[in-house]
């Protein structure tokens, strides 16, 4: 059957009471001059009712086409998605607009990256959060303004009475973010995508963006996609967490495994980046050396290769499968999985022929010690 750009030919499955969401082999690709640019490689991943699953990678490694492409947002002429997403057991790519018109909002939202695009400048809050509601559920006009009053107390937006009246360039960033989560939740949805909810928004909004969606997961049960770029939005704060890089999962597991047994090397240096209390003073942020690849020419073989430090001439000629790393569900696609034997002496290779990924790691490494020693000296002082 073919939909809008979207070619499937598949038949829907009864799926289990725990299972909401099963993505298998997804793939999304857009016909540009230039050529096809592969925004989503073969991505599969089975999400239960009820839990939270955070998608982090660099701008450009498809985590939000991704999101797009299971909710058929992104259409057109120059847009091929194959693969399955069955959502209850429905494949929502086999779906005409109609069918899908009906699952949107009520079934699946999404909270989008921007507020002030995602929302009409020319519409009053209080009619947009309630926009949902009163299409799938027929709620009169009174009923709808009481709801959304309720929603907008609900997500903590102070003085609702005398916003909901209010147009969205009126609101501060916080505040549309928070008109944006109450829309989506209008309809009480089982699953919910949030694609860069915090993005633009002060740390101290940002934090409490991310409790109030925590806190509304746990209160609705509702089954929640988290996009991001920052694995310290996911920590503490998803069940799951997929890692992508250049369209492809490279890393997927339970986020505490994510954090604490680290397989991947594109997921090690992203866990390089982030500042930590624990460093000294002007200790510097380590970056990822290099860019990613362009979607249009990716290189053969691994697709983080050229900026790996520890990639070796099978990194380059050969594409690691995800592969299972003990056995508690954790995948990697990698040759040589952080932490191992083959993963230190790919290192020592690489430092010995001074590839400058690698040394830049390792002068970080440096730099770390030292300043742990700096930082830890005042104790040992004072003992």
């Amino acid at each position: 059957m073919t939909t809008e750009g979207t070619v499937v030919a598949t038949l829907d499955v009864p799926a289990p009471e725990s299972e909401i969401l099963r993505v298998e082999d997804l793939r999304t690709s857009f016909f540009l001059p230039i050529g096809e640019l592969e925004a989503v490689r073969g991505v599969s991943f089975l999400l239960q009712r009820g839990r939270s699953l955070g998608i982090v990678g660099e701008s450009g490694s498809g985590k939000t086409v991704l999101a797009r492409s299971i909710m058929r947002l992104n259409v057109g002429a120059n847009v091929k998605t194959t693969g399955r997403a069955l959502f209850e057991g429905r494949d929502l790519l086999s779906l005409d607009s109609r069918e899908m018109r009906k699952l949107w909002g009520s079934k699946i939202a999404m909270i989008f990256q921007d507020p002030m695009t995602s929302l009409n400048p020319m519409v009053k809050i209080g009619r947009q959060v309630t926009e949902h509601l009163r299409k799938h559920r027929g709620v009169g006009r009174q009923a709808a303004k009481q709801t959304a009053l309720e929603l907008l107390n609900e997500v903590r937006i102070p003085e609702a009475e005398s916003r909901i009246g209010r147009f969205p360039h009126e609101l501060s960033g916080g505040m549309r973010q928070r008109v944006s989560i109450a829309s989506a939740l209008a309809c009480e949805p089982s699953l919910l995508f949030a694609d860069e909810p915090t993005t633009a928004l002060d740390v101290t909004v940002q934090h409490q963006i991310l409790n109030l969606l925590s806190r509304e997961q746990d209160q609705r049960n509702m089954t929640l996609v988290m996009v991001t770029h920052d694995l310290g939005v996911v920590a503490g704060r998803t069940d799951d967490t997929l890692v992508m890089y250049a369209g492809k999962v490279v890393e997927k597991a339970s986020t505490i495994e994510i954090f604490g047994r680290t397989s991947h090397p594109y997921t090690e240096a992203l866990m390089r980046s982030i500042p930590r209390t624990t460093q000294a003073s002007h200790t510097p942020l380590v970056a990822i050396t290099g860019r990613p690849p362009v979607a249009t020419h990716l290189p053969k073989g691994c697709a983080f290769s050229l900026r790996c430090p520890y990639a070796q001439l099978k990194c380059h000629e050969e594409d690691p499968p995800l592969t299972p790393i003990g056995n508690s569900g954790h995948e990697a696609a990698c040759w040589f999985p952080v932490g191992t034997d083959a993963n230190q002496e790919a290192f020592e290779r690489n430092l010995s022929d001074r590839l400058p990924q690698t040394l830049v790691v390792a002068d970080s490494l440096i730099a770390g010690k030292i300043g742990q020693t700096v930082g830890d000296s005042p104790e040992e002082g004072s003992a």
